[in-house]
Formats: structure tokens, sequence, C-alpha cells
């Protein structure tokens, strides 16, 4: 029996070969005809080697359908190929030099959006209406495929079992055929609508067919009659007009009798016919005969020539009361109109030879700059409950979207990096990546992904990310999540420096004031601060300034007489350029702060923000704190430059990480002094062999600070000197 039913489906598929060859021939002519049916006979040698039957079947059902949409060679090729090799069976070079460029192109797009079946609607159905979205972008006509072998699947479906059969229609309803319908190929459309309703409502659909059945012979009648008429009609005004009955569709039904809250015997167009004429003018002339003969039902007609649908749908829809008072509707449109809302998107795909490449008329390109409008089919979507709600609301951002080495989509902000990409993926991947590879090849990390890119990150086994990152000029980082992982990991990491510095600083507050024994606690009370640690780490950043500390811990009366300054020291006003200090929009008499979170020294490039209670801070240019102000928060922003700074002192940090070991601290700081630059605070923190050691230096200009750094970068074991 089993031999008898493998024999039946090899002389099937033989058949069917056999019968895709005659097409192939007769569709396309020279060259092309050719090089199809090499794709044929290639898919069909693979396929009986790998003893894949069912396979190449699938192909010529496929092929035909694409035939059927006046599709280009390329893509009947792709289509037969991607059916008779699996992904990792394809040798692209050889199929390149056999089927040229554009058919490899195609089968890649088809391995991006091949996973697509695989997913479920209350799974990860986002990701794979993604995928397609990005096959779109870069050819429609890897859509068009994945439709036309979305249509074969549900066809081969009829015997499958019930929980396979739903989860094909549901996945089908909610992403293939709101695809279809956006595309305008309707051709496709209709039948996955109708076999995705057949599937889940099996009863109700046999009801409908039912009902279509029982009335076919008197309808099939009543529409032979009415075709009469107007075939007169248009005669005597000399209207060459092509008049058929519409196929109706028994999904459309059952959505016309849930939208109206009707039966069937009251619905409109279970009675139909369609005119085809040769232009735009002829339609309107066919409506006023058919509005003449027939009294027009009120609120049913709908110019879809004046006012194309968003899929670019166009004909004239009217309903009359027509012969027998049964109502009729008639759809007008011309030839090419009707190409159209079968075939859709497809209808558009023209191209001209140029030598051995294919490039884009200036209709087409007309077509795919429509394309990308009508993608936003979330109109389609109000029925596919929460799975259409989440497309509505987060597809159609400006994203674009990129592979990991395992397939799986991410969506990244137009612009986004391998940083962002790294982040998006995991926390401790991000603070890990050093390195990055899109699609096989080393990039920097800060280089702009593109939608379809495959993206692999380099990462260290341990360490952190870099403060570079934060800089926004640099281009690092591109999205807020990635930007504020970045933060915290910095935060924390000097958290512990902070804490260590300012329980030193407070120490020595309360030493000098004769009050060692009054509580920490007591003093984070007095600045409002709940933890002593949060308290202490401000007062390492200088968000506590020691003379703060210092008025705090003054008896009441004596702290009247000097209140408790603001938390960072003003820079002097001087009387005149020549006095030195910092210009504000060119003048010098702007009291100005010096920022604690990057300490400017001349001739650092600077700028000023406007503070709400303390004059104007100044900071370096590129502060992480000024490039990553919010956009309602750059309008205070003021240009800053140095004046005459004569002899000031300014202080600077620079922060220090070695390898520890006995007598590196004196090294280091023997070093700072043969440069003959006075360390005012200092603060180290050790963790297993590595020695971090922040130093906050006097100098009078910056180019003391970079001599500082390559003096200190030649002691040994020290690993990095950077200036914070």
């Amino acid at each position: 029996m089993f031999a008898t039913q493998a024999t039946t489906d090899l002389d099937a598929t033989r058949g069917a070969v056999q019968s895709l060859r005659a097409r192939l021939s007769a569709h396309f002519s020279g060259a092309d005809s050719t090089r199809t049916v090499q794709a044929l006979d290639f898919a069909s040698s693979a396929c009986q080697a790998a003893h894949r039957v069912a396979e190449l079947g699938a192909a010529c059902e496929i092929a035909g359908l694409l035939l059927d949409l006046d599709l280009d060679p390329d893509t009947v090729a792709a289509a037969l190929i991607n059916q008779a090799l699996p992904s990792d069976e394809m040798d692209t070079e050889s199929l390149a030099a056999a089927f040229g460029a554009d058919v490899v192109e195609l089968l890649k797009g088809l391995q991006r959006a091949g996973r697509i079946e695989t997913f479920t609607a209350g799974q990860v159905s986002v990701e794979s209406l993604r995928k397609m979205l990005l096959a779109i972008a870069e050819d429609v006509r890897v859509v068009l495929i994945k439709l036309a072998e979305r249509t074969w699947y549900l066809r081969s479906l009829t015997k499958a079992d019930d929980a396979t059969r739903r989860a094909a229609a549901l996945q089908t309803r909610d992403l293939f055929a709101p695809l279809a319908n956006r595309l305008g190929v309707f051709q496709i459309k209709w039948e996955l609508e109708d076999l995705s309703f057949r599937f889940l409502e099996p009863d109700l659909y046999k009801q409908i067919a039912r009902l279509l059945d029982e009335k076919r012979g008197a309808r099939e009648q009543y529409i032979a009659d009415v075709i009469a008429t107007l075939n007169s009609e248009l005669a005597k005004l000399n209207i060459k007009g092509e008049i058929t009955g519409r196929p109706k569709h028994i999904w459309s039904i059952h959505r016309k009798m849930q939208k109206k809250g009707v039966g069937f015997n009251e619905l409109y167009d279970i009675r139909a016919v369609r005119v085809l004429v040769a232009n735009i003018r002829e339609c309107y002339t066919v409506l006023g005969i058919v509005h003449d003969l027939w009294k027009p039902i009120a609120g049913e007609f709908d110019d879809y020539i004046a006012q194309p649908k968003q899929n670019n749908y166009r004909s004239l829809h009217t309903a009359v009361i027509g012969p027998e008072g049964k109502t009729l509707e008639v759809q007008i449109r011309t030839h090419e109109m009707h190409r159209e809302s079968e075939h859709g998107v497809a209808a558009h795909w023209r191209y001209k030879e140029v030598g051995a490449s294919r490039k884009s008329s200036d209709a087409f390109d007309g077509k795919i700059a429509w394309l990308r409008q009508v993608l936003e089919w979330r109109h389609e979507l109000t029925e596919a409950g929460a799975l259409g709600e989440r497309l509505r609301k987060g597809v159609f951002d400006d994203t674009v979207y990129v592979f990991t080495p395992q397939g799986r989509v991410v969506d990244l902000p137009a612009g986004g990096t391998p940083v962002d990409f790294a982040y998006s993926l995991h926390t401790e991947l991000g603070h890990r990546c050093r390195g990055a590879k899109v699609n096989g090849a080393m990039v920097p990390l800060n280089t702009p992904l593109k939608n379809a890119d495959r993206v692999e990150i380099v990462s260290a086994k341990t360490g952190g990310p870099s403060r570079d990152w934060l800089n926004k000029e640099l281009g690092y980082i591109a999205t807020h999540r990635a930007q504020t992982k970045v933060r915290q990991w910095f935060n924390k990491e000097s958290f512990e420096l902070d804490v260590a510095t300012g329980r030193g600083i407070l120490e020595k507050e309360l030493q000098r004031a004769g009050q060692t024994a009054m509580k920490h606690e007591a003093v984070a009370g007095h600045f409002n601060f709940d933890k002593l640690d949060e308290f202490l780490a401000a007062l390492g950043r200088g968000e506590v300034t020691p003379h703060q500390v210092e008025v705090a811990l003054r008896p009441k009366d004596a702290a009247v007489a000097e209140p408790a300054q603001t938390k960072v020291p003003l820079t002097p006003a001087p009387s005149s350029r020549s006095g030195g200090g910092v210009l504000v929009l060119g003048v010098n008499n702007i009291a100005t702060l010096v920022a604690k979170c990057c300490k400017p020294v001349p001739p650092d490039p600077i700028v000023g923000f406007v503070t709400r209670t303390r004059g104007v801070m100044v900071h370096r240019q590129n502060c992480p704190n000024i490039t990553s102000l919010a956009p309602d928060q750059k309008d205070r922003l003021m240009p800053a430059d140095w004046g005459d700074t004569g002899s000031n002192w300014f202080a600077a940090d620079i922060e220090v990480v070695a390898n520890d070991r006995q007598g590196l601290l004196r090294d280091i700081t023997e070093a700072i002094s043969r440069e003959r630059v006075n360390v005012i605070a200092m603060n180290t923190l050790t963790k297993g062999s590595v020695a971090t050691m922040r130093f906050t230096i006097q100098v009078t200009a910056a180019e003391i600070i970079d001599r500082v750094k390559r003096t200190v970068g030649g002691v040994a074991d020290v690993e990095t000197v950077v200036r914070r």
C-alpha cells in the first residue's frame, strides 16, 4: 500500500514538473526561459537526490502561484531553489555563478524570513513580523514568495490535525493575510482568508458555503440576465466592456454579516458583477448607465478611483435595487486597475535589461515609494487582539532590525551601534563588550548598524565600560537604556572610592573642629541624607564641600556669622578681562561656579550652564553631564571662555589603575612631585591585585595634567592614567 502511494506521489510530482516546465517556456522568452527551466531542473535533481519528493511538488506549486502573479524570472528561480535546498546546503558562490547575484540575494532574504512559520501569535509574532519588514525593506519579491509559500502551506493542511491547522490559520489571519491586503495581492489574500476561516470556524464556514451552494443556480441565471442587459446598454454607447460575475469569498461574507449585523439574505453583494473598461472616463459612464437602469441604494456607493485605498486599490463600487427587486453590487474599473487589484505590487514589477544588470524604471521606483507607505497596515489588524495592539504600537517606529548569530531579531533606534546591541541583549554583555563583528567583519564600536546586519559581540571575561561611551560626540551609544546602564556601572564602581574619600574628609573636619565623638550619621542628617554612605559619597564627589561640613560643625552662634556656602566654590569674577577668570557671553562680571564633575582647567573648551539657584556652572564641553542634557535643558547653555587666569590654581582629578605592589603609592607620589605639582586629596581602593588611585592636584593649565599623566604612566606596574 505504501509503495503504491509513494509511486502515485512520484508520478504526480513528475507531472507537476513537466507542466511547470511547459508554463515556464511559454511565459518567458529567450534567456529568461532558459534560466527558469534550469532552476526547475536544478530543484528537481536536488530533491530527487535527497528523496524530497514532497518538497519538489511544493516548489512547482509555489512557482505556479508566482507565475499567476506575473513575476520576473529571478523570483521564480529563487522560489524553486529555496524549496529544493535547505539553507545550510546552499553554496551561494555556485548559485550566483549559475543563476546570478539577484537570485542569491533573494535566497538570503528568504533565509532571514524563513523562521516565521515557527512562531506563534502568543509568543514572538512581533519578531516574525519584523523579519518580514526587513525582507520588504530590501526586496519586496521576498515577501511575495513568502505569501505564495504560505498559500501552498495552507492548501496542504486539509488533512492535518486540528491543532496544526488552527495554529497555521491564526498566524495567517493575523500576519500573512493583512500583509497580502496591504500589498494589494488580493488573488492570494482571499484564499488565505478563506482557508484560515475554514480551519478556525469549520461549522460556520460550511454553513455559509451551503447557503451559497443552495441558491447557486438561481443566482447564476440572475447574473447572466444582468450581464446581458449591461452588454446591450454598453453597445449602444460603443463601449467595449468585459462583464463577469464576481466570485464571492466566504470570509468576506462572514465579515459583512458581522459588521452590518444582518443575515445572509440581507447582504447587498451576494449577487455581484464586475465591469472592466478601457479608461477612467468609461468607468464613470458605466456608473451612470447602472444608476439609470436600477435605483441606487443610499450610502452604498464608494469612489475608490478618486480616493484610492491605502493599498492603492482603485475601483467604483455601487449597490442598486436590481431586476426582480433584488440587491445587486456592481464594481467598475479599468483593465489596469483590475490587474493591480489581483496582483498588487507584483503588477508593478517592471524592469529593463542594461547589459547584465537590472535597473528599476521610474514607475517601479514610484511603486516602491508607495510600498513603504502602505506597510502601515494598522487598520487591518484591529481584529487581531493583543497581537494587533502590540503591532500598532511597537513596529513602525524609526527603527533598524539586526540579527544575533542565532537569528534572533533585535530592534534598535536608527543610529544604534554594537554597544547598544550588546546592552539590549544583556547588561553584563554590554559592560564587557570590547569589539564587534558585523556581517563577519570587525568594525569600530561606534559603527551605526543597518537593517539586516548580523552582529556578533566580542567580549572580555571581566571589566567594565569605557567612559568614552558617554561622550555623545564620539557616537558610541544611541539608546537611553545603554547610556543609563553605563552611568549606573560607573556610579556603582566609583561609589566605594567616593565613600572612602568622603569618610577621610569628614574625619579630618571632625578632628579640626574638635568633635571626633560626633556620630557620622548626625552630620549626614544635617545635610538631609538618610543613608550615611550616600552622604559620604556626595562628600567624596565634591557635591558637598569640606567648607560646608566645617560650617555645619560650628556652634550655632558662630554659624550665623558665616552662613554655609554653596556646594561648589565661586570663581572670583574679575573687574576686567586682564584680571583673569571665566568669560560668559564675552563678559567677566557674571558669577560662575567651577563644576566639580569635570573640573575644567585652562585652556579646556568650556561652556556655561545656568543653574536655578547658583549662577552659571562652568563645565568642560565634553563633560557627560553636558553632552547628555535633555533637549529642554539645552537652552540653558551659554558660551564661555577663559579670561586671563594668570597664576590662579585649578583642581584636577587623575585616576591611576595599576597592579598593586609594595611601594607603589610612594613611587606614584614621587613621580607627581617631580613635576612640581601639589596633591591636595588622594584616595586608593584595592580589589584583588588591582589598585585604583584617585589624586586631586593643583595646576595652572591643562598641559601640566598631561605632563603628570606621562610621568605617572612611566611608573612600573601602572596600567592606565586618565583625567577624570
